[in-house]
């Protein structure tokens, strides 16, 4: 079998865009261990306001996020379950995936950054003690278990955290 110049070309050519797919995946996913090493705290946890007649109030999570990595990072999601001395008080979901990546939250190398979030709770009776701590400021301790979905520009990586406070 004989090939011509032309056939030579072609195949040079998609020989060099296959090399230069499997170049751009492995570089991309040189990012990830990377990604792993960003760590997830929660500063605080603070009643904003309480309505008495729908027996529901609106609670301040600070999320503090550590990037000890030299490359910027963004945070797309947030989803967690929040937990008062050991039992759940609801689900809660931190999103910024409707917003273009330039305009959330940045995590600059070696840099921390605070993200806040309101979590809705809702007074049921199978938590009515523990929100009457929380309202009355009592002393609790709270647990936060979920999910973080840290971006760079070519890879992201979804990290598992459980955090305890108070």
């Amino acid at each position: 079998m004989l090939l011509s110049k032309g056939r030579i070309v072609i195949l040079a050519c998609f020989a060099g865009l296959g090399l230069m797919m499997l170049f751009l995946y492995l570089y991309a996913n040189s990012f990830q261990s990377d990604l792993e090493k960003v760590t997830i705290s929660v500063d605080s946890v603070k009643v904003l306001d309480e309505n008495k007649l729908d027996k529901r109030a609106h609670l301040d999570v600070r999320f503090n996020l550590q990037n000890p990595t030299s490359v910027t990072l963004t945070v797309s999601t947030i989803n967690y379950e929040l937990f008062v001395n050991g039992k759940s008080l609801g689900q809660g979901h931190l999103s910024t995936e409707d917003i273009p990546e330039a305009g959330r939250p940045i995590l600059f190398a070696n840099n921390n950054a605070t993200l806040p979030n309101t979590f809705d709770l809702v007074n049921t009776d199978g938590i009515t003690n523990e929100y009457s701590d929380i309202m009355n400021n009592q002393p609790i301790k709270y647990e936060i278990k979920g999910q973080v979905t840290i971006q760079s520009f070519l890879t992201e990586v979804t990290k598992d955290f459980d955090v305890n406070l108070g």
